[in-house]
């Protein structure tokens, strides 16, 4: 395997992990008000949404590119669902404490 293609391999898998997260960020977003998942923490609901989505996602794309599912791309996007989560995760959090400190406070 050349250089070229790896890079390009790193290029597609970092897009669908922030193309994943972003996702899992907006899905979170709109269904943690609902009752039910009030009294859960919103992280768990995070983690709980990357852990279908990303599988989901293997499945859609093999189907797509017309590839056979093999038992270990199944299990490689239970992984990538924990990266997925954390950058989703870590990236609202992040936002949200340089607002908090840079907002104006009137007084």
């Amino acid at each position: 395997m050349n250089m070229e293609l790896l890079i390009q391999y790193m290029t597609y898998i970092l897009a669908a992990i922030g193309g994943l997260a972003f996702l899992v960020a907006v899905i979170v977003q709109a269904i943690k008000e609902l009752p039910w998942l009030q009294q859960i923490q919103t992280s768990v609901v995070a983690l709980a949404v990357s852990m279908v989505l990303c599988p989901l996602a293997v499945v859609i794309a093999c189907q797509y590119f017309k590839v056979v599912i093999v038992w270990y791309y199944v299990f490689a996007s239970f992984i990538a669902a924990f990266v997925v989560y954390l950058v989703a995760t870590g990236g609202w959090e992040r936002i949200a404490d340089i607002w908090e400190r840079t907002k104006y406070n009137r007084k």
